[in-house]
């Protein structure tokens, strides 16, 4: 499951799990200053627990950033757009674990309080991500019938570009996150031609699309519907956009929920093209 659906609203799993998860860690460490001794009723434990937060989530973006700054530079307020989901996540927690260090050994009567906050984080973040990894596994590109925005064609997904790399993205022309990522998908098709970019319209009608299309002026080929919204489900997303990332065997080897810029998504092809 890579996103809950809250009415109307489909939020991504994987922040929400993290925010519950340092929440959590810092009420624990509050709670346990408070009931032993040696520690100062002034000092605030549980506080640092979410500033080594946020100092994690800061390196994590930048390291993404350097190891990616021939695109960011092309693109630069794009660093600022975190929902495209560019993290290194080892130099986040390293970062993160420093300066826990560097605080506990500033203030030694921190650490009983420290260490039991981030044990109940980490069990809980861990134990729920263990628990969703059994719905969660990245599974075969599923054989969902599509038909082609041009003629009408019933193809099976799993059929369409296959033995290439291949760049699917969920969609609908009412979801806004979706109409801002278009204009990207569209150069890179234009720009990338050893990937296949395959667009799969969720739920809406042949006269719905074209009209959006021809609103928008954009040039994009190898648009399909998938008429009764059955791949998301089938691959545990709960809301648009969605773009999965296919090796040339088929095998789905990232999903992204939510939008992508310009160099994150560039960044992904990189990966893409190194996947065995």
């Amino acid at each position: 499951m890579y996103s809950l659906s809250l009415g109307p609203l489909a939020l991504p799993v994987a922040p929400l799990l993290l925010i519950t998860a340092v929440w959590l860690s810092a009420w624990v460490a509050a709670r346990w200053s408070l009931h032993r001794s040696g520690v100062p009723s002034s000092e605030r434990p549980g506080d640092e627990l979410i500033h080594a937060a946020w100092w994690g989530l800061l390196w994590a973006r930048l390291v993404h950033v350097c190891l990616h700054a021939d695109l960011y530079q092309v693109q630069p307020l794009a660093i600022l757009d975190v929902r495209d989901g560019g993290w290194h996540s080892l130099s986040g927690w390293a970062a993160g674990l420093a300066w826990l260090a560097w605080k506990t050994w500033r203030r030694p009567f921190w650490r009983q309080a420290m260490g039991v906050g981030v044990a109940a984080g980490t069990l809980v973040w861990g134990g729920v991500t263990w628990g969703l990894s059994a719905y969660s596994t990245l599974p075969p590109l599923p054989d969902i019938p599509v038909y082609s925005e041009v003629d009408g064609t019933v193809k099976s997904l799993s059929t369409l570009g296959q033995g290439q790399l291949r760049v699917i993205n969920l969609w609908a022309s009412w979801c806004g996150p979706c109409r801002q990522e278009m204009p990207i998908f569209a150069d890179l098709q234009r720009d990338e031609t050893d990937v296949q970019f395959l667009f799969i319209n969720q739920g809406e009608s042949v006269k719905d699309v074209r009209s959006y299309l021809q609103s928008s002026k954009l040039s994009l080929q190898d648009i399909w519907l998938d008429s009764s919204s059955e791949l998301g489900p089938a691959v545990g997303v709960a809301g648009l956009p969605a773009t999965l990332f296919v090796n040339a065997s088929g095998k789905i080897v990232e999903l992204h929920f939510g939008v992508l810029s310009g160099p994150s998504l560039k960044a992904r092809l990189r990966a893409l093209r190194e996947t065995p």
